[in-house]
């Protein structure tokens, strides 16, 4: 069953909706940051691409479909080579892929800066090492592949800002690697959220992050998702 990633999922879901229906708290917290003291301004140019990690694509493109500014969000893989580029291979664990997403971004109108702020406040926990919540394994951990310089500074002077500032109550284990290419995920998992978004592990996972997202960033979030399909 595509819409379920493992067997145990089935499972997971039933305990999910028991969970939702006892009056559960959602499973993500978000936390209020500081914008990043080192970022480029907003200025005319090219479309720009950022590819972040933090956990099950699902909720994080999902996420980055209302950011202000994206042109385009998909799912996919990074961190591996091409070969076991695939769902199967990458969730064994053991394929050196991260579950990410590439999002292609104008900016004039948002900031890679802005782009991590909405990473490390409502899309994942950055303190988690390779999980994130419900879903554990190396292909889950949280991690930032650079395209450029800029993009390894701006990254790496955010994480050290927030750790100094002591925002989260433990360090910071966000991987910043170089990116040596990223790969689409299968037609089913694209906007996975837009089109489930009654699946439990959605609705107990993912909406959440995009309600907080909308409450805690609204400067930055845009009403009108951008879907894979409206993208090409």
């Amino acid at each position: 069953m595509q819409s379920l990633k493992r067997p145990w999922r089935a499972l997971s879901a039933m305990l999910i909706a028991a969970a939702l229906s006892a009056g559960a708290p959602a499973a993500e917290d978000p936390v209020k940051i500081p914008a990043p003291a080192f970022d480029q301004s907003v200025a005319t140019g090219p479309l720009q691409t950022a590819v972040i990690a933090g956990g099950c694509f699902w909720g994080i493109q999902g996420v980055y479909q209302h950011l202000k500014g994206v042109k385009s969000v998909l799912s996919g893989y990074a961190g591996g080579d091409r070969d076991s580029a695939d769902y199967e291979s990458v969730s064994e664990g053991d394929s050196g892929h991260a579950e990410s997403v590439q999002i292609v971004y104008d900016p004039a109108q948002v900031t890679y800066g802005q782009i991590l702020q909405v990473f490390f406040s409502v899309a994942h926990d950055p303190t988690q090492l390779n999980r994130q919540g419900p879903d554990t394994g190396a292909q889950y951990r949280s991690a930032i592949f650079y395209a450029n310089e800029t993009q390894k500074k701006i990254a790496a002077a955010y994480i050290a800002q927030l750790d100094a500032a002591g925002v989260f109550s433990s360090r910071i284990v966000t991987r910043v690697d170089p990116m040596r290419g990223f790969y689409a995920a299968e037609a089913y998992h694209q906007d996975y959220l837009l089109n489930h978004p009654t699946n439990p592990y959605i609705v107990f996972n993912d909406l959440p992050k995009v309600r907080n997202f909308q409450r805690m960033l609204p400067a930055l979030y845009n009403t009108r998702a951008v879907t894979v399909a409206s993208a090409k």
